[in-house]
């Protein structure tokens, strides 16, 4: 860059900060790019950003982000962004919807399999040296609902249909099909969508009123034989009544990607349960997710620096 005032700067808060860099250089000469992939820098130069790319909005630095004007998240969610959304009405806010969807499913869709044939047991008879035999019915027999059937969630509807399964899924708006499902729910109408399910996926956005949306009327709505996957955020589902219900058998098992605390403590039952895998919240992170980042962070630097309306712009009103 010259020694002109650059047309934006952004500051990159990221551990993938430097990558960043290297990219808006290749493609963005006039634009600055500052990287902070620690507080300190963060703190150091936060008065300068007119935009921001982070996967949390540091929200402790908020007062002293006089000049910014744009926030790009690099994950799907901006629930981070909620205790200050009163105040930072003049930020816009987009994310990187869309990135995630084809390896999320990939995760539900192996979590399925892993769920249905108890392919724990099969590792510890493995390791046991027993010879255990069993018959398991196809997938192609059983049914899988989609909480909410955004980008992510509507890309694991069309993966279970090709798997043959037949699919239900809630949504605000009924009024539009969604490929791949075999009937729609309000997302009010949780109590007749979860009985008809023996695979439940929660993909629903973060906001305050998806906080405990499965608890233990929701449990109690499930078959005993069903399975709940999470890939949304820990606190859809309370966490304590989840446990208790897949200690006493009233649901199957589960597979957990996101949890109330992360990393998940030491002490929580979860660890141990044989009906239960968990996994460190790794379910969206494709190997090249930089790259899938850039793709439409750097579509919306150009929008930026035109003044165009920017691509997977999010309503904090709503959170999504």
């Amino acid at each position: 860059m010259t020694g002109e005032s650059p047309e934006l700067t952004i500051l990159l808060h990221h551990p993938a900060a430097e990558t960043f860099a290297r990219l808006i250089g290749e493609r963005f000469p006039q634009v600055r790019a500052i990287v902070a992939p620690d507080s300190g820098r963060l703190k150091q130069y936060i008065g300068e950003a007119d935009a921001l790319l982070a996967f949390h909005f540091p929200v402790e630095v908020f007062a002293q982000a006089k000049k910014l004007r744009w926030f790009q998240c690099t994950g799907a969610g901006v629930d981070s962004m909620f205790p200050i959304r009163e105040k930072a009405g003049h930020i816009a806010v987009t994310t990187a919807r869309g990135i995630h969807g084809d390896l999320i499913a990939d995760y539900v869709m192996a979590g399925v399999t892993m769920l249905h044939w108890d392919f724990r047991r099969f590792l510890r008879e493995q390791s046991e040296r027993k010879w255990h035999p069993r018959v398991v019915a196809p997938l192609a027999d059983m049914t899988l609902g989609v909480v909410g059937l955004g980008s992510i969630g509507s890309t694991i509807a069309r993966r279970a249909k090709s798997a043959g399964m037949t699919v239900v899924g809630s949504k605000r708006d009924i009024s539009v099909p969604v490929a791949g499902v075999d009937r729609l729910f309000a997302s009010d109408d949780l109590r007749n969508l979860l009985p008809r399910c023996d695979f439940v996926v929660l993909a629903v956005p973060a906001t305050p009123e998806t906080i405990g949306l499965i608890g233990p009327a929701e449990i109690a709505r499930m078959k005993p034989h069903a399975f709940l996957i999470n890939i949304a955020r820990g606190n859809v589902v309370v966490e304590s009544q989840l446990i208790s219900a897949l200690q006493r058998g009233a649901i199957a098992g589960a597979m957990l990607d996101v949890f109330e605390r992360e990393p998940l403590p030491h002490d929580s039952p979860l660890w141990d349960m044989p009906n239960v895998i968990t996994t460190p919240h790794v379910a969206g992170n494709p190997a090249d997710y930089a790259e899938r980042v850039f793709s439409i962070f750097g579509d919306n630097i150009e929008r930026f620096l035109k003044r165009q309306p920017l691509k997977n712009f999010i309503d904090l009103a709503r959170g999504y």
